[in-house]
């Protein structure tokens, strides 16, 4: 295979050294039926010869259980690389054999536990342009690192001499580590590692010792609440915050995003090392995700919105789709222009378009911007503006046309809507209480119950004003852009030729308003991403502008 990117050898068997990962792996299996048998042999009595005898015995028992397993599963597995496909052939009692033509490769994905690293192993995922769903990836696990890596380039049809001398697009730098505790991990971490250390106590029989030492804190707690609340507290958030540090430290360490002719690779993980390999024709845009906290902190994350990405495995910690760690909001925007403005996507189509005057005007004429954002300009009526700046080619304006500072506000209708639902939401809860105060027979419940609405009212009213002023939209020449969200604010910037088709939705508070969603349908990412509460006769030419002849056979325009 490394003299000939196609060899004619047939069938290859997967890497033999997968028996030793996976003797080592089972001794976290042995620890638990170790534990197990001790609790339960001690309170019999049994001698501690015996004890030692019984669980060497279920330890080789384990461990001969798991590498039979494995050695059916090497011999029962075969996979080939032709000069048309991959195929995998696999199964112990359902026979099962799948081929993917190279011609659909569009992601490559490499992982390596700390156990594969020592013997050498990597897992191959081998992605389509299919929507990401189970059974839609070809995994090969494991194969060697030298034999993953030249497969890897021979499935994406790269020779090994380097992309170019333009360097990264993304290096890791420690100072992104200060955004690791601006998530809900400080504040539930501590939880989480109790959690985990009660459930492995109570496997090796020390249940009673916890019981035990949970009642004395709880007595601890009444007896010095004034103490001991502000301490637990402490405690939490300090545990909380080194577990999203290392967190951070295990996920991007070593973490580096660069461009090879026509793909994206990452790669990243301190302990696990991840790679993935993505062709950019198959990005369909970027998301720019800004968490509240995170957001509060300056910071944003990048996230890809392209087909063939699989989902993330049960025990991974971040999305599939993250292209990099917490890091400073100007280094996100940058770096998704970059990417958003990939030299490798074709140009766009040339296709005709009118201005306010109704007078056709080239692809390539630039449109003046307005100079409106989301957050400087009150929210109203914004026809004139959606035309101005809805294909501004200003000085924010990428080669590609991304527009990341033009975005038009909402009209000030969506902030009503907003602030409505928040008052409702804050009248039935007021309601609820003074039901509850009524029934509860303690006085000092009748009180308490109050502190609900009161607490919902300033954080709901914030909650409103914040989702408002997030709303907003944009048309670039190759994007449509769209940002809504108050606790997780996402931009999205996606790629017009990606769009299939259009969802119209309008309820009937939005009708008494004149509001609608657009939801642009495509074949990559969530499959679909929504434009809210916008103007009905701005989301309508938003939609037909966006990809010009789709909705313009359903329109009914007036005549002027």
């Amino acid at each position: 295979m490394n003299d000939d990117p196609f060899p004619d050898e047939g069938w290859r068997r997967l890497a033999g050294r997968s028996l030793l990962a996976s003797a080592v792996k089972s001794l976290a299996i042995v620890a638990g039926v170790v534990a197990g048998l001790l609790r339960f042999l001690t309170s019999r009595d049994w001698p501690i010869g015996g004890i030692a005898a019984v669980c060497a015995a279920a330890a080789m028992l384990v461990v001969s259980a798991v590498v039979a397993y494995d050695v059916a599963r090497l011999r029962t597995t075969r996979w080939r690389l032709t000069r048309e496909r991959l195929e995998l052939r696999s199964g112990i009692t359902l026979r099962r054999h799948r081929a993917i033509p190279l011609d659909r490769v569009r992601s490559v994905n490499l992982r390596a536990d700390p156990v594969a690293r020592v013997f050498g192993l990597t897992v191959v995922k081998v992605g389509t342009g299919e929507h990401a769903a189970e059974g839609t990836e070809l995994v090969l696990d494991p194969l060697t690192r030298h034999e993953a890596e030249s497969l890897r380039r021979t499935l994406l049809r790269q020779d090994e001499r380097p992309a170019s001398g333009e360097g990264p697009l993304a290096e890791l730098r420690w100072s992104w580590i200060r955004y690791a505790p601006l998530s809900l991990w400080s504040f539930t971490g501590a939880a989480l590692v109790l959690g985990a250390l009660y459930k492995a106590l109570n496997s090796f029989g020390a249940k009673r010792l916890v019981t035990e030492a949970a009642d004395g804190l709880w007595d601890w707690v009444t007896a010095r609440p004034l103490v001991a609340v502000p301490l637990i507290l402490a405690v939490n958030l300090a545990v909380g915050v080194l577990g999203a540090v290392l967190l951070f430290a295990e996920s991007w360490g070593r973490y580096r995003l660069e461009r090879e002719p026509g793909r994206l690779r990452l790669h990243r993980g301190l302990l696990t090392t991840r790679s993935l390999t993505l062709e950019e024709r198959r990005l369909r845009g970027v998301e720019i995700s800004e968490p509240l906290l995170l957001r509060l902190g300056g910071g944003a994350r990048v996230k890809t919105i392209a087909t063939g990405l699989g989902k993330a495995d049960e025990h991974e910690t971040e999305d599939a789709a993250a292209l990099t760690p917490p890091l400073p909001r100007a280094m996100a925007w940058s770096l998704a222009t970059k990417i958003a403005n990939s030299p490798a996507a074709p140009p766009a189509p040339a296709i005709p378009r009118t201005d306010a005057l109704g007078h056709a005007t080239p692809m390539d004429a630039p449109w003046p911007t307005a100079g409106v954002t989301g957050h400087g300009a009150a929210p109203g009526r914004h026809r004139a503006t959606e035309r101005d700046a809805g294909e501004a080619a200003g000085p924010d304006t990428g080669a590609g046309g991304l527009a990341m500072g033009a975005l038009v506000p909402h009209p000030a209708a969506a902030g009503r809507r907003r602030i409505v639902r928040a008052l409702v939401t804050v009248a039935v809860l007021a309601a609820s209480a003074g039901l509850a105060s009524w029934l509860l027979p303690w006085q000092w419940s009748r009180a308490a119950v109050w502190a609900i609405p009161a607490l919902a009212l300033p954080f709901g009213m914030w909650l409103a004003v914040e989702s408002a002023r997030s709303l907003g939209h944009a048309l670039g020449r190759r994007h449509l852009l769209t940002r809504q969200g108050a606790v997780v604010r996402r931009t999205i910037a996606l790629d017009r030729r990606g769009v299939s088709g259009w969802t119209i939705t309008e309820s009937y508070f939005q009708r008494r308003s004149g509001l609608l969603t657009v939801s642009a349908a495509t074949a990559a990412g969530k499959g679909h991403y929504d434009v809210v509460d916008v103007d009905r006769g701005d989301g309508l030419e938003l939609a037909a502008r966006a990809v010009p002849g789709l909705l313009e056979p359903f329109l009914v325009r007036e005549k002027k």
